[in-house]
C-alpha cells in the first residue's frame, strides 16, 4: 500500500525476492489506508516508547528523544542532553504524596542516564559517567525502582542513588533483563540467563542488596530475546534458533525447541543433500506472547508457538523479504511484523482443515517436557504434536519507509506508529475513522457558526 511514495520496494540486503506473499494494491482487510509522515530525527530511530493513549516518544541515534501526539502527529517537546546515540529508553511512572506523573527514562553511549517529565520536556534527574553504557533498562514500579542492565547491572531508587550493583562482568555485558516473581530478576549475558534476587531491607538501618541466584546455560549461542511470557513463565530464544520456555519459580525448564530451517522436505525420497541454513536464517530475532502463544521472529520467518500443546501451531518461513525485526499478537488472532525490508505485514491465523496424514513437521524439534536435548543430529519428532494446525494469511501491507522498520506501536487499533532507519515515523490510520472524525469536526464548526 502506498508504493507511490517510493515507487516501490527493495529489500535492505542480498536477499532472494519471493512473489508469494505479494498482496497487492487492493486490500479490503486493512484498515490503515491513511498516512502521516513525521520529521524530527536526523539519523535513525530504533526506539519508540508509549506514554499513555495519546501521546509517545521516539529515539534513535541522534540522541535525541522526541515527544508526539498521536492524534495530530504534532511534535510536543524535544529532550536533548544526551552527546551520543541512544541505547535504552522506557515509561517511568513517577509517583509522589501530591500526584503521580509520567516520566522518560533514557540511557545513551555518552555512559549517562537521564529521567524526563513528559508533560513539560524537562529534565529531572540525571546520572554520568557511568563504568560502561546501559544497554537495557528494567523499571519496577511495585518497589519503586529502575534497573540498569551493562557491565555491570545497577539499582537505582527513583532520586539516582545506587541502592545496590553487581560485580563488573569482563567479558559480556548484559543485555536483556525482565522482572520475576519474589523480587527476582532474570539477566540475559552472552549464552546465559543470571537470576538475580533482590533483598529488601526490613529497615532504615540495612542496605539494598542484589544476589547471584542461578546461572542458566542451556543454550549453546547468545541470547538475542528475553520475554515475560506470563505470571508462570518466561522464555529466551538465542541466535541458532533455540527458544527455551522457563517456569518463572524455579527455573526449570518447560519445554526447549530448536530450528533447523529447511529440514522438513515434501518429498524427503527426492531430497539429494541437506544444506545447513544460513545463520540469520536461523536467529531469533524477536519474541513477543500474549499468553497463550510466543511468536517467534526468525530470519525472515514468524513462527507462531503454542504453550499449551508445546509445538508450533503456524508459521510462514518466508514472511518478508529480510529479517523480522519486531512482531506483536493481537487478541483477535492477528498478528503484526516490520521487517528490514522495509515493509510493515498484517497476518491473521486461520484453521487448517485436518489432515489425512500426519503433516510435514515445523521447523522447531520436541525433546520432551523439562527436559533438553541438543544433539546436533537429532532429528525433528513427527507426529501429532508437530502437526501445523493453522495458517498465516497476509491481509495487509504497508509500504511507506525507504529503510528497515526498527519497530512499531499500536494504538487502540487505529493509529499504527513505525519508526525506521530512514530517520522517518510514520503514523498509519484508519482511513475510515479519520474520514468520520473530520465529518463530525466539520458538522460541529457548522453548528458553532449558525450560533453566532
Amino acid at each position: 500500500m502506498l508504493r507511490w511514495l517510493l515507487g516501490g520496494r527493495e529489500a535492505q540486503g542480498p536477499v532472494e525476492k519471493t512473489t508469494v506473499l505479494f498482496i497487492g494494491e487492493e486490500q479490503p482487510k486493512n484498515s490503515y489506508t491513511e498516512l502521516q509522515v513525521l520529521k524530527g530525527h536526523f539519523d535513525m530511530v530504533r526506539f519508540l516508547v508509549r506514554i499513555d493513549d495519546f501521546r509517545f516518544a521516539s529515539a534513535g541515534d541522534d540522541g535525541i528523544v522526541l515527544l508526539w501526539n498521536v492524534q495530530t502527529g504534532e511534535r510536543l517537546h524535544e529532550l536533548r542532553g544526551h552527546s551520543q546515540q541512544i541505547t535504552a529508553i522506557t515509561r517511568f511512572q513517577k509517583h509522589s504524596a501530591e500526584s503521580s506523573c509520567p516520566m522518560i527514562l533514557s540511557a545513551s553511549s555518552d555512559r549517562s542516564v537521564s529521567l524526563w517529565d513528559a508533560d513539560t520536556g524537562s529534565r529531572v534527574q540525571t546520572v554520568t559517567d557511568l563504568h560502561s553504557s546501559v544497554k537495557c533498562l528494567l523499571v519496577l514500579e511495585r518497589l519503586d525502582l529502575w534497573l540498569s542492565g551493562g557491565n555491570v547491572l545497577c539499582v537505582w531508587n527513583r532520586n539516582f542513588e545506587l541502592l545496590c550493583k553487581t560485580e563488573d562482568f569482563n567479558d559480556a555485558g548484559i543485555t536483556a533483563i525482565i522482572e520475576l516473581p519474589k523480587n527476582c530478576i532474570a539477566a540475559a549475558m552472552d549464552k546465559e540467563l543470571i537470576i538475580y534476587r533482590l533483598t529488601v531491607p526490613a529497615s532504615e538501618s540495612e542496605s539494598w542488596e542484589i544476589q547471584e541466584v542461578k546461572r542458566l546455560s542451556d543454550h549453546q549461542d547468545s541470547v538475542r530475546a528475553l520475554i515475560s511470557v506470563n505470571d508462570q513463565a518466561f522464555a529466551s530464544g538465542s541466535h541458532v534458533g533455540e527458544l527455551i520456555v522457563w517456569d518463572s519459580l524455579d527455573w526449570t525448564i518447560q519445554s526447549y525447541e530448536r530450528v533447523f530451517g529447511d529440514t522438513a522436505q515434501e518429498d524427503i525420497q527426492s531430497e539429494i543433500k541437506l544444506i545447513s541454513p544460513k545463520q540469520n536464517e536461523m536467529s531469533i530475532q524477536h519474541l513477543t506472547s500474549d499468553g497463550e502463544y510466543i511468536v517467534a521472529a526468525i530470519g525472515s520467518g514468524i513462527y507462531v508457538y503454542s504453550l499449551l500443546t508445546k509445538n508450533v501451531i503456524a508459521y510462514r518461513k518466508t514472511a518478508h523479504d529480510s529479517d523480522v525485526l519486531h512482531t506483536l499478537k493481537l487478541p483477535n488472532g492477528q498478528l503484526i511484523s516490520c521487517s528490514e525490508d522495509g515493509s510493515v505485514r498484517f497476518w491473521v491465523l486461520q484453521d487448517l482443515p485436518p489432515p489425512a496424514e500426519h503433516a510435514s513437521s515445523a521447523f522447531f524439534g520436541m525433546w520432551g517436557f523439562g527436559r533438553v536435548n541438543k544433539q546436533p543430529n537429532q532429528q525433528v519428532k513427527k507426529g501429532a504434536d508437530c502437526l501445523v494446525l493453522r495458517s498465516l494469511e497476509l491481509t495487509g501491507d504497508l509500504i511507506g519507509h525507504s529503510g528497515a522498520v526498527q519497530m512499531f506501536l499500536l494504538f487502540n487499533d487505529s493509529v499504527l506508529v513505525t519508526c525506521s532507519t530512514d530517520h522517518l515515523i510514520m503514523l498509519w490510520k484508519d482511513g475510515e475513522r479519520e474520514s468520520r472524525l473530520r465529518s463530525l469536526d466539520l458538522f460541529n464548526k457548522l453548528e458553532q457558526n449558525k450560533g453566532v
